[in-house]
């Protein structure tokens, strides 16, 4: 991979005036730590670096399975995300599993995610691999999203790049869309990045002409974050996990964050 060439320093004014924010996906670290009971790597000490850093969210997908992002975990990171106004806690997940249990036990407490992202999984999938089918599953999604707005909680829903189903997911209630970037990377750098990146810019757009939010995420990285931004209008928010907390066990959370937040820079 070539990643984008970064000052020795990361302006603070260059950092806060783009578009598109940094939701740092928390998953990884409580994979880690899971494989003993030593409470190590802390996800909420990584949490709490990451905000330092300046990460503007943070984001983890509790599975019913529990192998990585625990119930303790989502509470305990509410309780952080408390000291830092402004910046936004995200809940991914299947709102027919366990989901909706874990949104509505955060609002229970007094503190409510200010995003949820729905996501269509089973139970033992791997990684998410695909967006919602609609109309075929707006029926059943409608209620629930009805359900999480009424808790005064954002609702985004995890999409392929179509921009015909756009109009679907205005009908659900939803107010985002949450484009499942893994095609775009596969092709990063391939005969047709362009190919990808034109369905994504016209579902961006289909979107954005709705008046529906616009969120990106999955194997987005260093690489290739800069490219896709510069070339997909009105990104609001991207969630990476996987590439940013392994670029964090060479650089270190700080730096990580600083070089993620630098890429988004570079496409405002």
């Amino acid at each position: 991979m070539t990643f984008p060439a970064k000052p020795m320093a990361y302006p603070d004014k260059l950092m806060s005036h783009t578009a598109t924010v940094l939701s740092v996906n928390l998953n990884k670290v409580a994979l880690v730590r899971n494989t003993r009971h030593l409470g190590i790597p802390s996800v909420t000490r990584a949490a709490t670096l990451c905000l330092q850093a300046g990460a503007q969210g943070i984001t983890v997908h509790p599975r019913p399975d529990g192998r990585h992002i625990r119930a303790h975990d989502v509470t305990e990171l509410a309780d952080v995300l408390k000291d830092w106004p402004g910046r936004e806690y995200n809940i991914e997940g299947n709102p027919f599993h366990n989901l909706m249990d874990v949104v509505r036990s955060l609002c229970d407490r007094g503190t409510p995610p200010q995003q949820v992202t729905f996501v269509p999984d089973s139970e033992g999938q791997f990684t998410s691999d695909h967006g919602w089918n609609l109309p075929e599953d707006s029926a059943r999604l409608a209620p629930l999203i009805a359900q999480a707005k009424a808790l005064g909680v954002r609702v985004s829903l995890f999409m392929d790049p179509s921009p015909d189903a756009m109009a679907l997911v205005k009908a659900t209630g939803a107010d985002r869309i949450e484009l499942y970037t893994e095609p775009y990377a596969a092709a990063h750098g391939a005969s047709d990045q362009a190919a990808q990146l034109a369905r994504f810019a016209q579902t961006a757009t289909a979107a954005s002409a709705l008046g529906l939010g616009v969120n990106a995420g999955h194997d987005l990285n260093r690489a290739n974050l800069t490219d896709f931004l510069r070339a997909v209008p009105g990104v609001q928010e991207v969630s990476i996990g996987h590439a940013l907390i392994g670029d964090a066990l060479e650089l270190g959370y700080r730096a990580t964050v600083h070089a993620y937040l630098y890429c988004i820079a570079l496409a405002a």
